[in-house]
């Protein structure tokens, strides 16, 4: 092997290192999914490390390989001994297979496990009632409705820290995504559906909540704030949206539905019973959608052209 040779291998096999390394770091400049705040989102972070182990079990081992290989085998070594006609080598063979199948299992006992144990409509063990919130995502905002507590909040969460949180959610435009990269587990919002996810917060703070699936031209500024807060301080936010601010009713939320982009969290300090189930159901009629120049335009599943 001339030296020529030895350094393109070398210089391919960085290059993958060079971009994984790269990778790392730029995520630190986002750690919320490495930071979680939940039980979620740690079982989630404790899945991923343990993926990164296992792969890692044949991906470092192989790096280390490649590079041994090209520094052994370089030109300036007399003692290599290059062997080019061989047809067959059992002890290749089993490192060959042997690595990667035990790979495969061990990674499909952790994906096996966790599919039951993060399922998203799995409630979480707590002694603590959880607390219902329905969420309907709309162009291009948030709707959280509290029907337990009879008010509602848009591109604003607020919930206890301790409590289990079970959100009810769907689409009353185009299929969504909703996503609090501290507490975990990404869903789906779809138009004429409902889904289901089951969060809990552990800490006092404020998480930034966002889509994360494209919807339109104000997709970017979809996002909303989670404030984790004292079940004391969670009872006076309550009252305190009691107090103020319209009523979320049918009309209310036929001008709600119409597409608008960067709006500012706004309070419901009353939320018409049911309004979640028309929406689902739709008694009450699918949002307009984003505007894409087609007079025809249908996001409901049920309309007919």
């Amino acid at each position: 092997m001339t030296h020529h040779r030895a350094v393109r291998i070398v210089s391919t096999t960085l290059a993958p290192a060079t971009v994984i390394a790269a990778s790392i770091a730029l995520a630190g400049c986002s750690p919320a999914v490495l930071d979680p705040q939940g039980p979620v989102g740690a079982a989630e972070k404790t899945i991923l490390v343990d993926s990164m182990v296992i792969m890692l079990a044949i991906v470092a081992p192989t790096l280390v390989a490649i590079l041994t290989f090209a520094w052994w085998f370089r030109a300036s070594n007399p003692r290599a001994r290059y062997l080019p006609d061989w047809n067959y080598s059992g002890r290749i063979e089993l490192v060959v297979w042997s690595i990667p199948l035990l790979t495969i299992l061990l990674l499909g006992g952790v994906i096996w496990i966790g599919s039951y144990q993060l399922d998203p409509a799995a409630r979480l063990t707590s002694k603590v009632e959880p607390l219902e919130v329905q969420v309907v995502s709309l162009d291009w905002k948030w709707l959280f409705i509290y029907p337990g507590l009879g008010i509602a909040a848009v591109n604003t969460l607020v919930v206890p820290v301790g409590t289990p949180l079970h959100f009810t959610l769907t689409s009353a435009s185009v299929m969504n995504a909703f996503f609090v990269p501290h507490l975990g587990s990404m869903i789906y919002t779809m138009n004429g559906m409902a889904t289901q996810l089951n969060l809990q917060a552990d800490r006092e703070g404020v998480y930034a909540g966002l889509s994360s699936h494209f919807s339109g031209d104000g997709f970017a500024g979809m996002h909303f704030e989670l404030r984790a807060v004292a079940p004391s301080a969670f009872d006076g936010w309550v009252e305190g949206v009691r107090r103020a601010g319209p009523v979320l009713d049918e009309g209310a939320y036929a001008t709600l539905a119409r597409p608008s982009a960067d709006v500012p969290p706004a309070t419901f300090h009353s939320a018409v019973p049911g309004l979640f189930h028309a929406i689902v159901t739709q008694a009450l009629a699918p949002a307009p959608g984003p505007p894409t120049g087609d007079p025809e335009q249908r996001v409901s599943p049920r309309s007919e052209h």
